[in-house]
């Protein structure tokens, strides 16, 4: 029985009972999505890099800068051991597919699985674009405010996760962004700093063997699909969770009874071509209540969250008319009421939205 908007919803793991009958996981749709994407990612390469026109390249560069985004897509399913039906599989399936993009997995694993997914949305735990408060943005000097004005301007999610999330949390980070020391941690940045080096030693002996320029190819076979990933990562995150319904808390327990497995989490909506492009990562509510679903049967789980609790989840059909007045509205947070603001302190959006009942 669908539950009613007004009526306080059940319990996570009741949520997730309901996604049982699709939460099978498939290691031969696994092994076939893995081995497509890297195939396609090859293809796109070697176009970038040996095509004869210029604008050819540009055009691979760019599509080979979507193929990393789709290779991390199952690579994060795995990292969340729902890709395949097993863990060590997962593990090392995750190292691989990450490697385009130049992610190490276990920091990861910590920033997205335990951070991310245990705290959405709670200021202080979750930093993925964490909004400031008005006192905050006034205390910042002028030029992070400015920063923090081209993060929120539209233009600069390629900006913000390059610096933000992989320069400061993923890549050796500091001891004040990631106080626990783990071996493992600098294992999986010097692999990815490995998987670099011999990225950009191929371009160069590519460079010398057809006579390009290496900075040519340095541009469109590492920077350019590198920013392209960069920019769409920075691009899904910040759709996922900034809403003018979506809220933000500093106090765990009205976060808590806000079922922020459900209320913090936009469910993005695409023609169908292009959310399968994404291997559906844009059904992403189901993906928060349950983890465990694979990417594979996102959209049948998300139908059935849907199909349950009409009102509940906030489902918005894309423009880029929406992103950009999103983009101008949710600026800075006002915690005490709820509510987004822009940098001046004056609200954009209504008090309280994006609050919905406690679970029974």
């Amino acid at each position: 029985m669908p539950i009613a908007p007004a009526t306080p919803l059940p319990h996570r793991k009741v949520l997730r009972s309901w996604l049982l009958p699709v939460s099978a996981k498939n290691t031969g749709i696994a092994l076939t999505l893995t081995l497509t994407d890297l195939a396609l990612f090859a293809a796109c390469m070697a176009a970038a890099v040996l095509a004869d026109h210029p604008a050819v390249q540009v055009l691979m560069s760019l599509l080979a800068g979507f193929m990393i985004a789709r290779l991390f897509i199952l690579g994060h399913d795995a990292c969340h051991q729902s890709f395949t039906a097993h863990r060590r599989l997962n593990r090392w399936l995750g190292r691989l597919l990450f490697l385009p993009s130049l992610t190490p997995y276990s920091l990861w694993d910590v920033g997205h699985n335990i951070v991310h997914h245990g705290y959405t949305n709670l200021s202080g735990f979750d930093f993925v674009w964490q909004p400031a408060t008005l006192e905050a943005y006034e205390r910042m000097p002028a030029w992070k405010q400015w920063l923090e004005r081209a993060y929120r301007s539209g233009w600069a999610p390629w900006l913000y996760y390059l610096v933000e999330i992989w320069w400061k949390r993923l890549y050796f980070p500091s001891k004040t962004v990631m106080p626990t020391r783990r071996g493992i941690f600098v294992a999986d940045s010097l692999l990815v700093s490995a998987a670099a080096v011999a990225w950009i030693a191929s371009l160069v002996i590519a460079a010398s063997a057809t006579g390009q320029s290496l900075a040519w190819l340095l541009v469109v076979g590492f920077f350019l699909p590198l920013l392209v990933w960069n920019g769409l990562m920075g691009f899904v995150v910040y759709v996922h969770h900034t809403h003018t319904q979506i809220a933000w808390y500093y106090n765990k327990k009205s976060w808590s009874d806000a079922n922020p497995f459900v209320s913090t989490t936009v469910h993005l909506t695409f023609n169908s071509f292009f959310g399968t492009a994404l291997h559906h990562i844009m059904e992403h509510t189901a993906h928060h209540v349950d983890m465990g679903v694979p990417l594979y049967r996102l959209k049948q789980a998300q139908a059935i969250l849907e199909a349950r609790l009409p009102g509940h989840i906030v489902i918005q059909p894309f423009s880029w008319g929406w992103y950009f007045d999103t983009a101008r509205r949710c600026k800075l947070y006002d915690f005490e009421r709820r509510r987004w603001t822009d940098f001046s302190g004056l609200p954009t959006s209504q008090e309280d939205a994006g609050v919905l009942s406690a679970p029974q």
